[in-house]
């Protein structure tokens, strides 16, 4: 069983940045790609970015192209989100996920494994 652990939600003023962080448990050995996905208050929730861990390809949606940045550090099983110039419309309830398959990130219905999420606020 994958188990997810997020840290380092919070709030912040627009125009600033946080850096999430995912640690995977040790029997991560089957996922093949781990991504972010948001859920803000009435919405539903959407992929923000997600990374293939065998080649480190990466993808993003439009809405956070530029301002976001996701990586991995496999020595530490650890999965980011580096997030910078935060708009008020960021401000949601984020989540680690992982899948099995190179394409299981890019839909919700498709991941295997989820975190339990951190919160994002961003205020002006």
């Amino acid at each position: 069983q994958v188990q997810l652990v997020e840290s380092g939600g919070g709030s912040v003023q627009t125009g600033g940045s946080l850096l999430l962080s995912c640690a995977v448990s040790r029997d991560a050995y089957s996922i093949d790609c781990m991504g972010w996905f948001r859920q803000a208050p009435g919405k539903e929730r959407e992929r923000v970015a997600h990374i293939i861990t065998g080649s480190g390809t990466t993808s993003y949606a439009d809405s956070v192209k530029g301002r976001f940045t996701i990586s991995q550090d496999k020595s530490k099983n650890t999965l980011y989100l580096q997030m910078s110039s935060l708009k008020v419309e960021d401000t949601a309830m984020y989540s680690c996920a992982a899948g099995r398959f190179a394409d299981s990130c890019w839909w919700d219905a498709r991941v295997d494994y989820w975190g339990s999420g951190t919160q994002v606020t961003v205020s002006s």
